[in-house]
């Protein structure tokens, strides 16, 4: 499908899905069409990225088949005012905003709209971003395969009912977070035990993205590959049970839910 893509406000998210939009053999420069707060922030988009940008941001929803929203919750209403005359019927809207949801952006626009609401995690900046998106009634089964072809080029994706993104976001949006962390700790671990810091770091990050990769490529159930690294009697499964005897699991999930929940109340 020849699609014309309009991005409005490319911030850090915005920036990473304009890169990999960009890397598509579907989509050319001359297809996207970004708006920005500032004639500095466009400038940089222009010289970075070669597309077509401006200062009005009703310009680009007049202009755009698919138009993501790439701003921060906060600016939606205000946002959607300026450009809720301007979208064209069969215009796809694509909202990447945490908290805001579909009856809202509905609600706001305050007439029939095709809608897919979703939330990518900041991996996608790398290509490897996991996100979740969820359509409103109105977007067909050929669109929502074209938005999650678009999604794909900056990860991976997966459709979910809109009540479960409270979920996602723990276990996706916040997760990254809890992972650096766990990296952090093992490279402190590794420096104790005389790594130079900087190897300590690059040594577990290369074993938590070929884990990843070995648990998303073999399918196996995680609790195998665990099982096929500990040996009998060896060092992996005394580390193991150390893990299991400081609360490793029950730590993770407590911290997975706590943040559910948090995004509930929000």
């Amino acid at each position: 499908m020849n699609r014309k893509i309009g991005i409005i406000g490319c911030g850090n998210m915005g920036r990473a899905m304009l890169s990999a939009l960009l890397k598509s053999s579907d989509i050319s420069n001359d297809d996207i069409i970004v708006s920005t707060k500032s004639e500095n922030s466009s400038e940089k988009i222009r010289n970075d990225f070669k597309v077509k940008t401006t200062l009005v941001n009703s310009e680009v929803a007049e202009k755009s088949n698919i138009l993501f929203l790439s701003i921060k919750p906060h600016f939606f209403k205000e946002v959607i005012g300026e450009i809720k005359d301007k979208i064209n019927n069969d215009t796809i809207i694509i909202s990447i905003a945490a908290g805001i949801t579909i009856s809202q952006i509905e609600e706001w626009f305050g007439k029939d709209i095709k809608l897919v609401r979703t939330m990518p995690n900041t991996p996608a900046l790398v290509g490897e971003g996991m996100s979740a998106i969820c359509p409103n009634k109105n977007i067909t089964s050929d669109e929502l395969n074209y938005v999650g072809k678009l999604y794909n080029s900056f990860g991976k994706y997966e459709i979910l009912e809109e009540k479960d993104f409270h979920a996602f976001i723990a276990l996706c949006g916040s997760s990254p977070a809890y992972i650096f962390m766990f990296i952090e700790a093992m490279a402190d671990a590794g420096v104790k035990l005389g790594i130079p810091r900087a190897k300590a770091y690059k040594l577990v990050e290369q074993s938590v993205l070929g884990s990843a990769k070995l648990a998303l490529e073999t399918g196996k159930h995680p609790g195998v590959l665990k099982d096929e690294v500990c040996s009998p009697s060896g060092t992996t499964i005394d580390a193991v049970i150390d893990l299991e005897r400081n609360g490793l699991r029950s730590t993770v999930i407590s911290a997975v839910e706590k943040c559910a929940e948090k995004s509930k109340n929000m």
